[in-house]
């Protein structure tokens, strides 16, 4: 099954708004999973804002958010936040 078909299930599909925020809370937790297990102390990443990415450095990684070296600034930054450059 690809994204496209998935996509066309769920507008298919009566979902109360509730089984959508469970399906929002669900990816979100397999993003953050997949980043956890991608990144590393010392990876290059680049953080998404809603209008900018912004580079930077991972200096330690906790259990929902990494510690991030950004323009000479540290940040705790989400890891749904995080894609590896």
């Amino acid at each position: 099954m690809n994204l496209n078909e998935i996509k066309q299930e769920i507008n298919r599909g009566n979902f109360a708004t509730s089984d959508l925020q469970s399906l929002i809370n669900y990816t979100r937790t397999v993003m953050e999973t997949q980043t956890k297990a991608s990144i590393s102390v010392g990876d290059h990443v680049v953080v998404v804002q809603k209008t900018k990415r912004t580079p930077g450095v991972v200096k330690k990684v906790n259990i929902k958010r990494a510690v991030v070296d950004m323009q000479g600034s540290s940040y705790n930054v989400p890891l749904s936040m995080i894609e590896v450059a």
